[in-house]
């Protein structure tokens, strides 16, 4: 596993991206948390700079497996975790098999059940993959994380993203073992055994995953905070960074 340490004082914070699984997803952070805390971000397996193959059976268990690793290695006996949709999921696997080890957990735009509407864009976005390739994927990728308003004001970021992803895809069959992982997680009958002190955080215009499941998780989670934000898309930390990154901040440091 390929991680990074971001800052040298206060205590673990993990970072876990969604299926991108790229620790620079979250470069709009790392300057408002590192004062306070002790960063790790990491390229998931299967991407990046770590490489290799996803399990094909392994599922959400062994990504949460992946994140015990790097913390046993840093000798955490606990940590922060934050995580984005899948990496959301992550944190919630750990919080229900080992929550001894988390000090808290912020979920963003996550889910303890995936919503059907996010079953039919995964679908679209294989059907791209299979009969279009792995150009037209990663084109319609912005679509699913972003509001229009932004993309419009972003042309030359989309276009480095896009050229990026291109020369570092992390593969079609990571790809498929990563959506199959998130689709068949469900925790939604377990969320009321869950101690973790919890961030809610998600976005009313999120084109991928309908606003709803995070009110889900903030009504079955025992100790959850909810903060709804009225725009942002998908990827709000990337949209709305000084207004995201100030929320997480203050929730972290209570």
């Amino acid at each position: 596993m390929h991680y990074d340490v971001h800052g040298e004082n206060g205590p673990a914070l993990i970072l876990s991206s969604g299926l991108g699984g790229s620790a620079g997803y979250w470069a709009a952070q790392l300057q408002a948390l590192t004062p306070h805390f002790r960063v790790i971000t990491y390229d998931h397996r299967g991407c990046g700079r770590t490489g290799g193959e996803v399990p094909p059976d392994g599922g959400i268990r062994a990504m949460a497996e992946d994140v015990l690793e790097i913390a046993d290695t840093l000798g955490l006996s606990s940590f922060h975790l934050m995580g984005h949709a899948l990496g959301g999921l992550i944190g919630l696997d750990l919080a229900l098999r080992c929550p001894e080890r988390l000090e808290s957990l912020v979920l963003i735009n996550a889910w303890s059940k995936a919503d059907p509407h996010s079953g039919r864009c995964f679908d679209i976005r294989l059907e791209l993959l299979e009969k279009s390739g792995i150009p037209a994927f990663l084109k319609a990728q912005p679509l699913f994380l972003y509001p229009a308003w932004w993309m419009s004001e972003q042309t030359e970021r989309l276009a480095q993203e896009e050229a990026h992803g291109l020369a570092h895809f992390q593969g079609e069959t990571n790809i498929r073992r990563r959506i199959a992982a998130l689709r068949a997680f469900n925790v939604d009958d377990r969320l009321g055994a869950i101690s973790t002190r919890t961030l809610v955080l998600a976005t009313r215009d999120d084109l991928l995953v309908p606003y709803q499941r995070s009110l889900r998780l903030a009504e079955g989670l025992p100790d959850a905070t909810l903060e709804l934000m009225e725009s942002g898309g998908h990827a709000v930390n990337v949209v709305h960074p000084e207004t995201f990154n100030k929320t997480v901040v203050d929730f972290l440091r209570r």
